[in-house]
């Protein structure tokens, strides 16, 4: 066998684990036939260095065309007007937007107030280790200690004494709604600029079931592949008058030849979070989070915060002696996939720490209901509670291959 069919062989083994198992890491999905035809499309063959119609080469006709038809539809599904709002849908990740955005507005050591990654934040928004929290200046907000909710008093009294020149909300393990217009406010009250990061909420905020980061940011960025199902890609969404200083970042600054293929991918991903289909499943998605929440509260499994008011939930597991590591390999077992995450106040590390991330994007998309969230809640529970168990891992595993078969992938996307 040469490396070409090694190569196609592990894809084959990886989309029957995605077909077999329950991805429940919240940052995942599954994108639609559509979406990966225009992702593996000759679009990737084509160099559109530039933007729309100031391109440096030549036969970009069509481009052109789909990339004014992704930026029209990016800013359609937040109903924005594009006298004041400006999209650019060339980043390749959220990382890669988030620092345009820095670099774009902002000098190299500049004061940015962001989540702390321990409490719920993103690597992006300052953390040490990443080129954020080595370019610029963070400081930092996180939860209550008592509620593990965003306290606005202390952000804005943080503000006050940090006065920092951009505002960063948003975040990637926090299981409760948040409130943008207080964010704006505070934002307004020190005189900084104010940036969404929406990378997992897009599709909520989108369908209508989370409340909008528009018009009280300046700037939101998001990924396209978490709630919104579509390519593993990014955009930019800004005030019109602070367009050319990002779309300057984006490229030249940090990019060359932008991925056509995947700017189409996103225009289709953006046509279907229009459709009325794609909000039912963001719907169905914080009803099945609020299921599977309920039923470890009820099992004495302690649920972050209390509940959930999105798309994921953070489990405590310090109560079970198991860490979050621990516990992700044994539900993987299982063909279960979470993520071990840090929780508030958390006593272990980023590499082994208490807590767990679960989500139902995916498992919402693939058509699965309050019914399937009782089941899989209880084999989680099962499986918390018992992670020696071997025999009971296999039976669940057997058990969760006879449910997905009832709900396969590509069936309606």
């Amino acid at each position: 066998m040469n490396n070409t069919a090694k190569i196609k062989k592990l894809i084959s083994q990886e989309v029957r684990r995605q077909q077999d198992g329950l991805v429940m890491i919240a940052s995942e999905n599954y994108a639609s036939s559509d979406v990966l035809s225009a992702m593996g499309s000759p679009l990737s063959n084509k160099y559109s260095e530039g933007y729309p119609h100031k391109r440096y080469y030549t036969g970009n006709e069509a481009i052109d065309e789909i990339e004014d038809l992704a930026i029209d539809l990016a800013l359609k599904i937040f109903k924005l007007s594009k006298n004041k709002w400006h999209a650019n849908v060339q980043p390749h990740s959220g990382s890669s937007a988030n620092l345009a955005v820095y670099l774009g507005l902002l000098k190299p050591g500049d004061k940015i107030l962001a989540m702390d990654l321990a409490q719920g934040g993103h690597l992006t928004h300052g953390s040490p280790v990443n080129f954020s929290g080595q370019l610029f200046n963070f400081v930092h907000y996180g939860v209550s200690s008592k509620t593990e909710k965003l306290d606005y008093k202390k952000i804005l009294a943080i503000a006050k004494a940090e006065k920092p020149k951009l505002i960063v909300c948003g975040a990637t393990a926090y299981p409760r709604s948040i409130d943008f217009k207080k964010f704006g406010a505070i934002a307004k009250s020190v005189g900084a600029l104010m940036m969404a990061d929406i990378s997992h909420i897009a599709g909520l905020v989108v369908a209508g079931v989370h409340s909008s980061p528009f018009p009280y940011a300046d700037i939101v960025t998001s990924t396209t592949h978490k709630t919104l199902g579509g390519p593993r890609s990014a955009f930019i969404i800004s005030r019109i008058e602070l367009a050319k200083e990002i779309d300057r970042a984006v490229f030249p600054g940090l990019q060359g030849g932008p991925l056509e293929n995947m700017i189409a991918a996103k225009a289709i991903c953006f046509d279907f979070a229009m459709s009325q289909k794609f909000k039912a499943i963001q719907k169905q998605t914080i009803k099945n989070t609020k299921i599977l929440a309920d039923i470890f509260e009820k099992n004495k499994i302690r649920v972050v915060s209390g509940g959930t008011d999105n798309h994921l939930l953070l489990l405590d597991l310090r109560a079970l002696n198991i860490s979050g590591k621990e516990s992700a390999n044994v539900l993987a077992g299982a063909k279960i996939y979470t993520n071990a995450n840090m929780i508030p106040n958390d006593t272990g590390t980023p590499l082994n720490p208490s807590g767990l991330r679960l989500g139902t994007p995916a498992l919402s998309r693939r058509g699965m209901k309050e019914k399937q969230m009782k089941l899989i809640g209880k084999w989680i529970v099962d499986i918390l509670k018992n992670p020696t168990d071997k025999k009971l891992i296999q039976k669940i595993s057997l058990k969760v291959t006879k449910l997905t078969k009832q709900f396969p992938v590509y069936k309606n996307l």
